[in-house]
C-alpha cells in the first residue's frame, strides 16, 4: 500500500472524498507520479472509482501520469516564445527524443513539458533543462544541449 495511514491530527479518522488532491499530492511528492496502482489504491481508500480519481488528477496540470526522466526539459510556448519559433522548437525536440510533452523517453533520461512562460522572454524561445535556462535555442543547437546530457 502505497499509503499506510492518514496524516494529520487523528490517525484513526477515516479518509474522506476532502483528501482526494492531498492524497494525490502526497503520492506524487513520495513517487514524483500518479501510476496505475496509486490511483486504484486511492479509489479503494476513498471508496470511489479509479474514473473519479483519475478525472480530478487529469483536470489539474500539477499532476503526473509517467515516471519523470532524470532530467526534465521544459519548453516555454508563452507569447514571446511562440511568436520567435517555440512550438517549431517543441516539434523538434519530440522528433529528436520520439516523445510528446507528458512523456518520457523510453531510456528514462528526459521527460518533456510545454510550460505557458518561463519568464525569459528577452531570450526566446527558451527552453530549461532541470535548473538549467537555455535561450534562443535552434534546432541545431538544441541537439548540442541534448548531447551534454547524454
Amino acid at each position: 500500500m502505497i499509503l499506510e495511514n492518514k496524516t494529520g491530527n487523528n490517525p484513526t479518522q477515516p479518509y474522506t472524498r476532502g483528501d482526494l488532491i492531498p492524497l494525490l499530492q502526497e503520492i506524487q511528492d513520495r513517487a514524483g507520479y500518479l501510476s496505475a496502482e496509486s490511483i486504484r489504491e486511492v479509489a479503494e481508500l476513498l471508496q470511489i472509482s479509479e474514473n473519479d480519481v483519475y478525472g480530478v488528477a487529469s483536470f489539474y496540470t500539477q499532476f503526473h501520469f509517467n515516471a519523470p526522466g532524470r532530467h526534465t526539459i521544459k519548453i516555454c510556448l508563452g507569447t514571446a516564445c511562440h511568436v520567435r519559433n517555440g512550438e517549431k522548437l517543441l516539434e523538434a525536440l519530440e522528433r529528436e527524443l520520439n516523445i510528446k510533452p507528458g512523456e518520457t523517453t523510453s531510456d528514462g533520461l528526459f521527460d518533456l513539458q510545454r510550460v505557458a512562460c518561463l519568464g525569459c522572454c528577452a531570450l526566446a524561445p527558451v527552453m530549461q533543462i532541470d535548473d538549467q535556462i537555455y535561450g534562443r535555442v535552434t534546432s541545431s543547437r538544441l541537439k548540442k544541449i541534448l548531447e551534454g546530457y547524454a
